[in-house]
């Protein structure tokens, strides 16, 4: 009997072990296909699996990122209003998705509390937990999450991709094919450098706050725009891709002297973490069951 129940004990503690262990362990940032950018242009199918578009009434609104398999990363302004929103993962062409796609509903939005409403505020980032766990595909997989003290020098060639705008009056024509862009980084000193540049009344001096990226040509014509809002910019690095920023803001799309300013996720990966411990998620609820039983049966 005693021997029976040595087993049960080490059987449970296993099962404790094995919660941790899910498809969620899926290795992140390393897409099956990849590619090289070097401008603006479609991307390849499959590309960028983390990529996923948000709508609302069945209309695309803004982009984001799958981070585990039951949480997307996105901007808050991305969510103006008490409405339900979908999330559609896999996706490549908006308008003729194909049997790799998922569509979820949302469960939860955490919009993070400095984010005031107004563009160019801080802040402006949310989380969304999806009702149920996807399955990684080949197009469905993870980006990797920075740690709060992760840092991308200036000049850094990174990527930014979405269904915006690709200009400030041309929408994106059907298909509604993804859209990939390689930008660099710029410092921040630079960045409100050119921004004081004939600065605009909205955003005020030196608007690049602490907790901001900023990429992008000084000369302007490559950018992400409208409809871009929310999606990932990414970085290599050691072979994965992490991610940077999240899409926010910036004075028009394109122009000289605005590059475009993303909410930095190394700033918040302590907050991302922290919301997505204390979520909805039983998971720790069933590994302390399971340990308090095996601690009676010992």
């Amino acid at each position: 009997m005693l021997i029976l129940r040595s087993q049960l004990v080490v059987w449970l503690l296993q099962l404790t072990m094995l919660q941790g262990t899910t498809s969620s362990e899926a290795a992140c940032g390393q897409p099956v296909i990849s590619t090289r950018i070097v401008g603006g242009q479609p991307a390849t199918e499959g590309e960028w699996p983390w990529q996923v578009s948000i709508s609302m009434n069945g209309q695309h609104i803004c982009g984001g990122s799958l981070i585990a398999e039951q949480w997307v990363l996105s901007a808050a302004h991305c969510f103006p209003y008490a409405v339900d929103y979908d999330v559609q993962l896999g996706v490549y062409q908006l308008m003729n998705p194909s049997s790799d796609s998922v569509t979820s509903t949302v469960q939860q939005i955490i919009p993070h509390p400095d984010f005031n409403g107004h563009d160019g505020s801080s802040g402006d980032l949310a989380l969304l937990k999806l009702t149920s766990p996807v399955n990684f595909t080949d197009y469905i997989l993870p980006v990797c999450l920075p740690h709060s003290s992760t840092e991308f020098p200036s000049g850094t060639n990174c990527s930014v991709t979405g269904w915006g705008k690709i200009g400030e009056n041309d929408p994106l024509e059907s298909p509604k094919t993804l859209q990939e862009l390689e930008v660099p980084l710029i410092d921040r000193e630079t960045c409100n450098a050119m921004y004081n540049i004939n600065p605009d009344e909205e955003f005020g001096m030196n608007p690049i706050k602490p907790d901001m990226l900023c990429a992008g040509y000084e000369e302007g014509k490559k950018d992400a725009c409208q409809g871009d809002s929310g999606g990932p910019l990414v970085c290599p690095s050691d072979g994965v891709w992490i991610l940077a920023g999240v899409v926010s803001w910036g004075d028009g799309c394109a122009q000289p002297n605005r590059p475009g300013i993303y909410t930095s996720v190394p700033y918040y990966a302590d907050w991302i973490q922290e919301k997505m411990n204390g979520g909805l998620s039983n998971t720790p609820t069933i590994t302390l069951l399971l340990i308090s039983l095996a601690l009676t049966l010992w």
